[in-house]
Formats: C-alpha cells, sequence, structure tokens
C-alpha cells in the first residue's frame, strides 16, 4: 500500500497540473494544527513567486477544482494560501481494511531493495559487556532490523575486537601464571589441548590484571608491556603456540558473549573482527602507495583527507606507524575491502560512539579517495552519546565502578518485577518471566526513545514506571488490547472497520495510518526514536479511544465488530513497531 500522504498528494497532482499550476507543488503533510485540519498542502506558497500570483488564489483554484473528490470530507483554502484538508470518513475506513489484509500491514516495500551492512556491537573479547556497551547493540540491532522488516538485505556484523594488544597481556599473564602448559614450552612438539587453560571468569580477571602491570611506571611494568608487545607481534605473525591460545580467547569469550547479547534480544548475521581483516592489510598499504595516496609523514605513512570545502581543518588518516604497526584505521579500510569482496554492500552504517566521528570521517574518505567503494556508496556514522547517571556522569554502579550489562539488566528486571508485584494479578512465578520481558522493554525503550546522538540520564525508576513515555506503558497498552479481545472469547476480529462514530476513534484511526510512513522515515532517517515517538502517540490514542468506548457492551453487532477489529488492527501495529526497537510484548501483566 502507499504512504497515506503520497494517495492525498496523489489525487492533488492532476488537479494543480489541470489549474495550470506545476505538480510538484502537490506535496501534502500532516497538518501541525490538528484543531483546524488533518492534512495540508501549503504548495500554494512556494507558488505563488514562480507563478506571480497570490497564494490564496492558487489555493483557491486547486480547491474549487478538488471539491466533490470522495477521498476529502473538506477541502478549502485558507490565508494566507494553505489547502486544509480532512479525509472523508468512508475512504479512511477503507484504507485500515487494506491495512488489515495486507502483508506486513501495508508497509510500502522499496523500489529498490538494497544490499546493507550494518557495523555494530564493536565488544571487545576477553572482556566482559558493561554498560558502555548498551547502545551501540540496541540501536544496531534496530536499524538491522527496520532495514530487514522494509525489505532490505541487511546484514549485521558484531566486528569484535580480537588482535590487539589485549591478546598479547592475556598470553603473557598466562605465562607467568601457568607456565607449566604446552604453549610455553618451546620443545613441544604435539597436539595443542582442545580444553581452554581458562574459564570465562578466569579470564575476565587475567586481562585486567595484565593491563594494570603493563601500565606500572616500573621496571617490570614495562618490562611485561615489552612482553605483550612481542606475544602479540608473534600472534599476528601466524606463531602457532600462541594462534592456539588465541583461539581459546576467541571460543570462550564467544561464547559469554553470545550469551549476554541474546538477553537483549540482540542476534548477528556475523561474528566478525579485526583478525579476519588481517590478510587484507598488506595489500590494501600496498595499494595505496601504489596510487601515490599514502606518503611518509614523520616516519609513519599517511593518506591526506582534506577537502575544499572542509569547514575545519582535518588532520591526515595514518595507515601505518613509525613502528610499522598497523592501526584502526588501517584495519576498519581493510574490513572494507573484505565486505566489499564478500557481499558488494550498497550501504554502510556503522553505529558507534560519537566521539570516533573524525576517525570514520576518514576510513570513510580514505575509501572512496582509494576507490575501494564507489563515489557514489552510502556510508553513514551513526554516532550515539553517552547513558550517563543522575549525576550527569557516566552511568557506574554505586560503588562507583564501570557497571557489567549482566548486572544492569538484572537491576532492571527486579525494579520491573517490583512494579509488577505492586499490583499482583499474576503468580509469582509469571511475574518473574514477565518482568524479563517489561524490563528489557524498559531498558531498550529508555535508550531508544532518546535520539541516538544525545547523551542521556538513565533513571531505572521513571523508565521502569507503567505511565508515561516508556517501555512498560507501551506494553501495558497491548496487554489492554489483548485483554478486550479475550473478553470476547479471544476469536479473531475479522469484522470490517467501519467510519468513525467519536472524536476518539477518528483520533485512532488517523493515527494507525501513520504507520506506512513512520516506518520509512524511521529507516531513511537512521532514525528509531521515531518508531518510539509513534508508538507512544499510538497508545495515547488507544487508551482515549478504550475510555471513550464501551466496546464489549455494545449492542449493534456490527459496530462492536469494527471497534475490535480497530483495536486489533492497532495492536498488530504496536506489536510490529516494538519487535522493530527488539522488544516483545508479553500476554499478561
Amino acid at each position: 500500500m502507499k504512504k497515506i500522504l503520497d494517495l492525498i498528494a496523489g489525487e492533488l497532482k492532476p488537479v494543480f497540473a489541470e489549474c495550470g499550476y506545476d505538480e510538484a507543488y502537490a506535496k501534502v503533510n500532516l497538518s501541525n494544527r490538528p484543531d483546524l485540519c488533518e492534512y495540508q498542502c501549503n504548495g500554494a506558497m512556494a507558488a505563488a513567486k514562480a507563478y506571480r500570483k497570490k497564494p490564496i488564489d492558487i489555493a483557491s483554484d486547486v480547491v474549487e477544482k478538488a471539491a466533490g473528490n470522495p477521498m476529502f470530507a473538506e477541502i478549502s483554502a485558507v490565508m494566507p494560501g494553505f489547502i486544509n484538508i480532512r479525509l472523508n470518513g468512508e475512504w479512511l475506513a477503507g484504507y485500515l481494511n487494506g491495512m488489515r489484509t495486507q502483508e506486513k500491514l501495508g508497509l510500502e516495500a522499496p523500489e529498490q531493495p538494497e544490499t546493507l551492512i550494518v557495523d555494530y556491537g564493536g565488544a571487545n573479547v576477553a572482556k566482559p559487556l558493561h554498560v558502555g556497551h548498551l547502545r551501540a547493540a540496541i540501536i544496531g540491532e534496530s536499524v538491522k532490523r527496520m532495514g530487514k522488516f522494509l525489505g532490505h538485505h541487511v546484514i549485521g556484523d558484531v566486528h569484535l575486537g580480537d588482535w590487539g594488544l589485549q591478546m598479547g597481556l592475556i598470553i603473557e599473564e598466562l605465562r607467568d601464571r601457568k607456565p607449566e602448559l604446552p604453549y610455553f614450552d618451546e620443545g613441544f612438539t604435539g597436539e595443542y589441548p582442545q580444553e581452554a587453560p581458562f574459564t570465562i571468569g578466569e579470564l575476565e580477571e587475567i586481562y585486567p590484571a595484565a593491563s594494570a602491570k603493563s601500565k606500572e611506571d616500573t621496571d617490570e611494568g614495562r618490562a611485561f608491556k615489552e612482553r605483550a608487545q612481542t606475544a602479540t607481534f608473534k600472534l599476528q605473525s601466524g606463531y602457532k603456540p600462541y594462534y592456539a591460545i588465541w583461539q581459546h580467547i576467541m571460543k570462550v569469550s564467544l561464547a559469554d558473549l553470545k550469551k549476554n547479547y541474546d538477553s537483549l534480544n540482540v542476534h548477528f548475521d556475523l561474528w566478525k573482527g579485526e583478525s579476519d581483516a588481517q590478510p587484507y592489510i598488506p595489500g590494501l598499504i600496498q595499494e595505496l602507495i601504489d596510487k601515490g595516496l599514502a606518503y611518509e609523514s614523520q616516519g609513519a605513512l599517511v593518506v591526506d583527507i582534506a577537502e575544499e570545502t572542509d569547514a575545519k581543518e582535518l588532520p591526515p588518516c595514518i595507515i601505518r606507524k613509525s613502528d610499522g604497526a598497523a592501526l584502526y584505521a588501517t584495519s576498519d579500510l581493510a574490513t572494507i575491502v573484505e565486505r566489499e569482496r564478500d557481499f558488494h554492500p550498497d550501504h554502510y552504517i556503522y553505529v558507534v560512539d560519537k566521539r570516533q566521528e573524525l576517525h570514520f570521517t576518514q576510513v570513510f574518505r580514505v575509501a572512496k579517495k582509494a576507490g575501494i567503494v564507489g563515489p557514489e556508496r552510502k556510508m553513514d556514522f551513526l554516532g550515539f552519546g553517552t547513558m550517563n547517571g543522575r549525576d550527569g556522569k557516566p552511568y557506574k554502579t554505586r560503588e562507583g565502578g564501570v557497571m557489567r550489562l549482566e548486572r544492569l539488566i538484572s537491576e532492571v528486571n527486579e525494579a520491573a518485577y517490583q512494579k509488577i508485584m505492586e499490583n499482583r494479578t499474576v503468580s509469582e512465578e509469571e511475574a518473574r518471566e514477565t518482568a524479563k520481558i517489561v524490563g528489557l522493554s524498559a531498558l531498550k525503550y529508555g535508550d531508544l526513545s532518546n535520539q541516538a546522538a544525545k547523551d542521556y540520564v538513565f533513571d531505572i525508576d521513571r523508565f521502569t514506571s507503567f505511565e508515561g513515555n516508556t517501555g512498560p506503558y507501551i506494553l501495558y497498552t497491548i496487554v489492554r488490547i489483548k485483554s478486550i479481545l479475550n473478553k470476547d472469547g479471544g476469536q479473531p476480529a475479522d469484522g470490517a472497520i467501519l467510519p468513525s462514530v467519536t472524536e476518539a476513534e477518528r483520533a485512532l484511526q488517523l493515527e494507525i495510518t501513520k504507520y506506512n510512513e513512520v516506518l520509512n522515515a524511521s529507516f531513511d532517517e537512521i532514525a528509531p526514536h521515531k518508531i518510539c515517538q509513534y508508538v507512544y502517540d499510538l497508545s495515547n490514542a488507544c487508551n482515549r479511544f478504550y475510555h471513550d468506548t464501551r466496546i464489549i457492551t455494545e449492542e449493534n453487532q456490527a459496530q462492536k465488530e469494527s471497534w475490535l477489529s480497530l483495536v486489533r488492527l492497532a495492536k498488530d501495529v504496536l506489536e510490529t513497531c516494538i519487535g522493530l526497537l527488539g522488544i516483545d510484548a508479553p500476554d499478561r501483566m
């Protein structure tokens, strides 16, 4: 189905043309004065200069010829030249009935589906997920889900940090703790053990201990860091014993990471990492040299990225340090080389901390300058802000440390459980299970309802509230509709939706019709917060309708079935939208 704004514009275009005006002026918007009209065309204002006529005269010409169109209940020209529109109730009901019968509720598919890579997650192996990993995971997951639902081929890649100095640190700390392991016996010639020499708990303790040791300003600290750097180099050069340790690290870490991401309802199509890009780095560097793009500067190899149109000076992108080591930029460029080979994507979206903007500006420009991707290739950086505590600083534990993601989820679930138990209508066991769903909605909606680039304050009490613009409020609305439908025997609501008879019903019908427009705009603008705003507005419209209408006791059977079909459609729209946010709804709360 076409978006409702496009359908209205489609009716006005031939009218503009018939009146002698370019049909491009027939663009329609939602009215910003719903007390006056539902939709508005401002084309006459723009056309006035081109045609040297008063806007009101142009608007009046169009309205005169559009009068009588069965789509419109009212169409009028008002000073200084607006065209105000109110839809015919029969036509509106017909559009809603079309949504009920269409796949994906009538969502308009893209004319040319694209292949997209969404790079999000970015966790480091051997380290537990903490609150700093939350935003990349849930924003990226939502972007991926939106793209797939709209009909694009979307590939979500976690892009792990799995090849840097932390590996050398772990190897050398393991050597100090367990020198008897065969990996450190240069005379060992057998097969290395299948079982890892550490658990995930031990591994998560080994890395910070090694990191702290390497930062000590002592002879021992400096020596340890040098050993770690040597171990990292040997690993990256393919030294078999260290590669075997690396495989253990990866296996143990990935199992834990997948468990934690699963608890967030976040799932990746690819579990690639920096290590996968390494084979492409030598060829990449040589190509940049051969094309005359890379040159030496103070011993390092760099590529200029500055353009004449830049508002501020941008530094060159460092491809190789003076000691010969590759950097994150090199790895990210090599990853693009790999993705071009494997997927030929039309569009890249990177969901990363906004403080990395310069880095990705450099990477994107080098990729295009070197011809790794075409000049028309879409490469978007979706930079997100910080999740802060009430003190305005990055969210931490009460003790002041970095909070593990597992602990954060547990605290939110407990808060949701307490809220559910305040008005308990379910068993304690069911309340615990429901709390997991409600808690996740509180966590994810509390984040996604903010514009990604903005910092926000994580307030567990507000986010788990069943009132206001929160995840639990949205779920409560859905559960309330399910309850209404179950009271009528739980049978599918198959009656045709009729024209509205009350203002609350009309408002609900109009809100539902925004679905197609909102989903497309949210993805085009890479803005999950627009879906959040929509489901909040739709939930409010649902609850106003519920309060104003006695659905179950309505004696007119056709009217009752119409209302049941309307709220079922509202529920389907709400569940579809929250699904794109990575949120599920329970059956009861």
